[in-house]
């Protein structure tokens, strides 16, 4: 936990964890101001947890989020009422701290010199030229003051972004590249299924970010804010300006877990988990191994979600420990799915229900988790029947296995890249901006119709590297994404019916059928994506090494 003094009254933090609270209590802190909205990512913890740590060590708590690079000044006026009314000193945190620290200066620009804010700021490790400029501008950057310019910029340092960086790279060591991410952790999110099933240990899916940025490319810590992309130019928190000659988008995506009422407050906690949070897949294996008797649901939302098989693959991880531990026969396992059929390729789905029968598992689709009472234990779900008629549906449950609706980021929603749902809207085949010629896309942010995986980020970043150097004329080629995507779906302990598709539901093995049969349970899968994909991932894939992942050239 870091702390950054701003005065005798307040300090600004990076994410704090709730196990935080004893410190902070101990350091004599009376209030703490959220400045971070739920959802971000999925290292973060929710506000609820937070609000009900603190508030059981008696500390004040306050709930005031703000988009990255998004403070208004109407926030800022509110966060020093905030300060003027709450038991001090204050810890107020962000992701970084830098949004916290915007509001402080917005705030204190009434009573303090600007030169006198800034030197405040900067003792305690933040930046506030660009905040500074804006006031002096009355709310507007000025795009001319630019700080910082790249030949090619990454938004972006998850599996898509660092990947990409990596084939750039290994085209041409010479390129002048910088990734823009504020975390300081880079994770192998496919473990994560893992960690709930018992597999894996949490931390062997965490790396830091700066040794997993490539060598040789500037890494710039910090938020995206806006985009200004007819005169090449981002803006970040702290309202900097960042120039780029290309520009490559791939930030992921947001959970969206206040969409469902009631969830944020119970989350972690009455049996209800998610794998889609890296401090709760732990969480899920010891609800599994507690529980002997009982109902367990498992739930999948509307899509598009990153990683479409993992709902069912903790529930097949689940039933199969049950199984094993002799408790299958006393625990009532339904699947609950938004959708309409259990896997959106048909090839796959034989395999499939062979396990879904076995486990006595009980298929509800068209039924939308819309509501979570975690005290009563009580889920309720939206239901369309085939006659268009909508009825609320309550279920009870002992285990609650959660998959929250996903959206883009806040900051791609509202920009000029956006297509009307608020994905990038790029050529499916080159993954260029279908306006911004420019500008490129992939990953999970990406309105490409093919599954959200990280197999589908392994086989884009090629294309994006090679395309991005023919439009500067380094190449006089292009590449082609046949939108492949990969999703092994772990049926049991021990065996994976391996997923590969591409546009249109289409099959594509990457192995011989006598070799793996993907539409079969296998265990030579299970040996691929236990022993072999994750190092395939963090050496393979972020090194630039596109093992079965160099695309298909046609001269341009």
């Amino acid at each position: 936990m870091e702390l950054h003094t701003l005065s005798a009254e307040l300090s600004v933090a990076p994410q704090i964890l709730p196990e935080d609270m004893v410190r902070i209590r101990a350091a004599g802190f009376q209030s703490i101001i959220c400045n971070r909205p739920d959802g971000e990512a999925g290292d973060q913890p929710l506000f609820a947890e937070i609000e009900r740590a603190a508030q059981a060590l008696g500390l004040r708590t306050y709930y005031l989020p703000a988009v990255s690079g998004k403070v208004t000044d109407e926030q800022g006026q509110l966060f020093g009422q905030l300060m003027a009314e709450l038991p001090k000193p204050v810890l107020a945190y962000c992701r970084t701290g830098m949004r916290s620290t915007t509001m402080w200066a917005l705030a204190e620009a009434r009573h303090k010199s600007l030169p006198e804010i800034v030197a405040v700021a900067q003792r305690a490790g933040y930046d506030m030229k660009g905040v500074v400029r804006r006031i002096i501008n009355q709310g507007r950057t000025p795009l001319d003051d630019v700080e910082v310019a790249h030949a090619v910029v990454i938004i972006g340092g998850g599996a898509a972004g660092i990947a990409t960086a990596s084939s750039l790279l290994a085209r041409d060591p010479e390129l002048d590249i910088a990734i823009i991410d504020p975390a300081d952790v880079h994770y192998y999110q496919p473990g994560w299924t893992l960690v709930g099933g018992g597999v894996f240990d949490a931390a062997t899916t965490a790396h830091t970010m700066a040794a997993t940025i490539p060598r040789g490319v500037n890494w710039i810590k910090a938020a995206v804010a806006a985009f200004e992309p007819e005169r090449n130019a981002l803006i970040l928190d702290g309202c900097r300006v960042v120039k780029y000659q290309q520009l490559v988008v791939c930030p992921g995506l947001k959970l969206d877990w206040h969409a469902i009422e009631g969830l944020s407050d119970t989350l972690g906690r009455n049996g209800v988990t998610s794998n889609y949070l890296y401090h709760l897949a732990p969480y899920t294996w010891k609800l599994v191994n507690e529980l002997g008797k009982g109902r367990a649901i498992f739930t999948q939302p509307p899509m598009p979600i990153k990683c479409a098989g993992a709902p069912q693959k903790a529930m097949y991880l689940s039933a199969d420990q049950w199984k094993r531990s002799g408790a299958l026969n006393t625990i009532d396992i339904e699947f609950c799915s938004a959708g309409v059929a259990l896997f959106g390729v048909a090839d796959y789905v034989p395999a499939l229900m062979e396990y879904v029968k076995a486990y006595g598992i009980e298929l509800h689709f068209g039924n939308t988790l819309v509501r979570v009472n975690g005290p009563a234990k009580i889920a309720t779900f939206r239901h369309i029947g085939a006659n268009g008629k909508e009825e609320l549906i309550d279920r009870p449950f002992d285990i609650l296995h959660v998959v929250p609706p996903q959206v883009p980021p806040d900051f791609i929603r509202v920009s000029p890249l956006a297509d009307a749902a608020g994905w990038v809207d790029v050529d499916p085949a080159t993954l260029r901006h279908k306006t911004w010629p420019n500008i490129y896309a992939l990953g999970d942010v990406a309105n490409t119709p093919n599954a959200k995986t990280a197999a589908a980020a392994r086989k884009q970043a090629p294309v994006v590297a090679h395309n991005l150097l023919a439009a500067i004329g380094k190449r006089n080629s292009s590449a082609q994404y046949d939108g492949y995507g990969s999703c092994p779906l772990t049926v049991e302990r021990g065996k994976i019916v391996l997923a590969e598709f591409t546009y249109g539901g289409k099959l594509a093995p990457s192995f011989p059928r006598w070799f793996i049969d993907g539409t079969r349970p296998s265990r030579l899968a299970w040996l691929l994506k236990e022993r072999i994909l994750p190092p395939l991932y963090w050496k393979g894939m972020l090194k630039g090494r596109e093992w079965l992942a160099k695309p298909e050239l046609a001269d341009l």
